[in-house]
């Protein structure tokens, strides 16, 4: 089915994603588990979320049918972000969890994000594609209502918020000195349905700039995807208007955030790495932090200059998270805007990045901008994408190209040279090859960028 993507499932709905595949996933899901009970006997409970698109009223209850189908208990959480989702699975010792949500994609999509207990995901490599097989073989017939499982609800806003203030430093008191003066943008998505009790309960210290809190899934001001620099235009311009102190982007199930200084510039992803791994291992000296392989070489520099121990990773969430767990590291980033907490179940959460960033500016005496200054040493290139006929026959061009380089093949080819790097991967999803370039300088840059693509657009003879 190509609805099953590496880390999750997505595609258009009605078309693609519908109630009689969401049931098929719910059954299935109970039976990767082991079946309706647990090893103690106990019935197995999986909490099912949905973001704010229309769809997903229905397809959250044809989920939450095929729990009960498989005997399981479907605990509905309603209307939440997925980090929230998270954090109900693990606090509450749930069995797993269901999110309905596409995320940052279009007002047509929606799909399904799956976690074990204690968030742990299911991705391709981990249970997904077994999961697939098992909706490829259902013949969709219902069991008798006496053999299905029950149907619970659960209300977890209050215990998030409260944990929510565990990351929220002096900021989480009402103090009579100046607030941060802090815009967000939440583009219309599920962040911006709990983010006024979140700031009044959690984070009393900040003075709020509002844009798109209203929950909309045809995303009438943009697309709920910070990643996009379009997309941040109305938050930068909100900061450099109103000389804010900094800008939040939120994407549309709430996992990922950017930040835009006080000059109204967006911060990439890694420093918001590096400088989330200064505070920690200011407080947890020898910590290790681990990083997706796309971020600059400043990031790991400065993580073994102030004492931690950076750990590179390939892309995505399933392998950040198990790597983090295995390694037992506090903090994760990744360059999409994911940052991972152990304190969160090892998961990521924007609105505890937003907190523990917010605490920081708070009591550092610094300014966003000059946070960032020392970390930006080196020229990238940002991913740039390349339509291939072979990805994988282009990559093996790349390494013979490039074979006086150190080679390393954790995801796709890195080829890492004294004064400059590239990597290049495929896509999940499309015959496309995703490069990441970093070299001295912009004059280095362009010439290194121009060696690559003389490569990578060059027809297979």
């Amino acid at each position: 089915m190509g609805i099953f993507k590496a880390y999750d499932v997505r595609g258009l709905y009605p078309s693609e994603v519908t109630e009689a595949i969401a049931r098929r996933i719910g059954r299935a899901f109970v039976g990767f588990l082991g079946g309706p009970r647990g090893p103690r006997g106990e019935v197995r409970r999986i909490a099912v979320g949905r973001d704010m698109r229309e769809s997903g009223v229905p397809l959250g209850e044809a989920v939450r049918a095929g729990i009960r189908d498989a005997g399981a208990t479907a605990v509905d959480i309603g209307f939440v972000t997925t980090p929230l989702l998270y954090h109900a699975v693990g606090s509450n010792g749930l069995a797993g969890g269901i999110m309905v949500t596409a995320s940052h994609n279009p007002a047509g999509y929606n799909g399904f994000k799956i976690c074990r207990e204690e968030g742990i995901p299911v991705g391709s490599d981990s249970g997904l594609a077994a999961i697939e097989a098992a909706c490829a073989d259902d013949d969709d017939a219902v069991p008798d209502e006496a053999s299905r499982g029950a149907e619970e609800t659960l209300s977890p806003l209050d215990p998030y918020i409260e944990h929510l203030r565990r990351f929220a430093g002096p900021l989480a008191e009402r103090g009579d000195g100046p607030r941060l003066r802090v815009a967000f943008d939440c583009g219309n998505g599920a962040v911006g349905a709990i983010l006024g009790r979140v700031l009044e309960e959690a984070l009393p210290g900040v003075e709020p700039f509002a844009l798109y809190w209203e929950p909309d899934g045809t995303f009438p001001n943009h697309e709920a995807n910070p990643l996009e620099v379009e997309n941040l235009h109305d938050v930068a311009t909100l900061v450099r208007r109103d000389s804010l102190d900094l800008g939040i982007a939120f994407d549309g199930d709430g996992d990922r955030m950017v930040a835009v200084d006080d000059r109204g510039e967006p911060l990439p992803a890694d420093r918001m790495t590096a400088i989330l791994a200064a505070e920690l291992l200011a407080r947890q000296p020898g910590s290790k932090v681990v990083y997706d392989l796309r971020s600059s070489r400043a990031i790991a520099e400065d993580i073994r200059r102030l004492g931690g121990e950076p750990v590179k990773e390939r892309v995505g969430h399933a392998f950040i998270k198990a790597t983090m767990r295995r390694v037992g590291a506090p903090l994760g980033g990744e360059l999409s805007g994911h940052f991972y907490f152990a304190d969160h179940y090892y998961c990521d959460s924007a609105l505890v990045a937003t907190a523990k960033l917010l605490a920081l500016l708070a009591t550092g005496g610094q300014r966003l901008s000059e946070l960032r200054k020392p970390i930006e040493r080196y020229a990238q290139s940002g991913e740039v994408n390349f339509v291939v006929e072979d990805p994988d026959a282009k990559i093996e061009e790349l390494a013979a190209a490039f074979g006086d380089g150190e080679q390393s093949r954790l995801d796709g080819i890195s080829v890492d040279y004294e004064d400059w790097w590239f990597n290049v991967r495929k896509s999940n999803t499309e015959p496309k090859l995703r490069l990441n370039v970093e070299a001295a300088d912009d004059d280095a840059l362009r010439g290194r960028l121009g060696e690559l693509r003389k490569i990578l657009e060059r027809r297979s003879s």
